[in-house]
């Protein structure tokens, strides 16, 4: 079994939509818990206008009865309350007023889809590559999140920085960063940096500017063997990769280490395997990250993800218009300042979404009974090596 899902909808359409394939029978759905991961993205300080109008909840439209899974296709739907604003410009059969977008964002996708689609409309392009379709992926993840869940898997996320300004980790459990991060206008564990964030985000806000910054994704409870050396493309780190450069404006991706393993020497970078009866085999350090080999090795999964400024700017830089090829200042659609936090909320939805995939593959059956059996199976089973 595999775990497989779509989206559709534009930022100011009707709404966004989900069809997730392999959801097993007899799950519990929290449809309040997906509504409550839905808010949690609208969170963070320096976001738009636009959270001020949204207020996201989910409609489970198909695959599910009485709150349990059928084992069929789960249909999602969020809708744009938006949408009555923009009814003339977005209708789907009679489109008739709004301005037509001819002055491409630069860091934007409005001029490459452009020329790849042949519009002659930016509105086309900027409709569906806005960052508003993660709604429906971080439905899709509450999902996902509540399938592993059940299975004692936890992800976590926070933000480590905002436009160079670092927080340093506290050495607390993963559970204690998570609930601090919660408590944080901008998720970052660190109160101290939380103040600093705020303050870099009020001075770019003042000069038309916007920032990015950096986040980390954990997960705990995960057992050796999700993922597979055997194929490129069945190795987690790089579908976990995948996911998270998936995400609007994310720009690079670390796996424990990181880039800090590339100048380290071997010593400090591989981490010494221990046995013990009563913990069996363990490790003392994580730099790995929890993957070794392209699987999951019963540590903690470690990922962080580098997003890049908002493209669009208040204070906006010089383009062309495709129509006259006159050199402009590029238009402005309403945006954000900062959105990280929110793109952490996102990474913990779309990495949820692998792990559960990967989780499926590995224990999968038609039903979460036969899961939970062969998982259960599969634990007793590496107790004895």
């Amino acid at each position: 079994m595999k775990l497989r899902y779509m989206t559709s909808g534009e930022s100011h359409g009707k709404c966004l939509m989900a069809i997730v394939d392999g959801v097993p029978a007899g799950m519990k759905i929290d449809v309040a818990g997906i509504n409550a991961e839905l808010k949690r993205r609208q969170g963070g300080y320096g976001r738009g206008g636009r959270q001020l109008i949204e207020s996201d909840t989910v409609e489970v439209l198909s695959g599910l009865r009485n709150s349990v899974t059928l084992g069929s296709p789960l249909t999602l739907k969020v809708e744009n309350r938006d949408w009555e604003n923009w009814t003339d410009i977005m209708d789907a059969e009679h489109a008739k007023g709004g301005e037509v977008v001819t002055r491409p964002r630069p860091g934007h996708a409005d001029l490459t889809g452009i020329l790849k689609y042949g519009f002659k409309d930016a509105r086309n392009v900027l409709e569906r590559s806005s960052a508003r379709e993660t709604a429906a992926r971080v439905a899709v993840g509450a999902v996902a999140k509540q399938l592993i869940k059940a299975f004692d898997i936890d992800v976590y996320s926070w933000v480590t920085n905002i436009g160079g300004v670092g927080c340093k980790i506290p050495d607390k459990p993963y559970k204690v960063l998570f609930r601090d991060s919660e408590a944080s206008k901008l998720r970052c564990p660190s109160k101290a940096a939380t103040v600093r964030m705020v303050k870099k985000i009020d001075t770019l806000k003042k000069a038309g500017d916007s920032l990015g910054g950096i986040f980390e994704v954990v997960a705990t409870g995960l057992p050796p063997g999700l993922g597979s050396y055997t194929q490129w493309d069945r190795k987690l780190d790089a579908r976990l990769s995948m996911a998270l450069m998936s995400i609007q404006a994310i720009k690079g991706v670390e796996v424990g280490l990181g880039f800090d393993a590339a100048i380290t020497p071997g010593s400090k970078v591989h981490d010494e395997i221990f046995f013990s009866k009563k913990a069996g085999y363990n490790r003392k350090t994580n730099r790995a990250g929890g993957l070794e080999g392209g699987m999951t090795n019963g540590e903690p999964l470690v990922l962080r993800a580098a997003m890049k400024p908002i493209p669009t700017l208040y204070k906006p830089l010089r383009s062309v218009d495709i129509k006259s090829k006159k050199p402009f200042k590029a238009s402005i659609e309403r945006s954000d300042i900062c959105a990280v936090p929110a793109a952490s909320v996102v990474a913990e939805s779309v990495v949820g979404i692998e792990l559960a995939s990967a989780f499926l593959e590995k224990f999968g059956g038609d039903s979460f009974q036969e899961i939970s059996r062969n998982y259960k199976g599969y634990l007793k089973q590496i107790s004895k090596f």
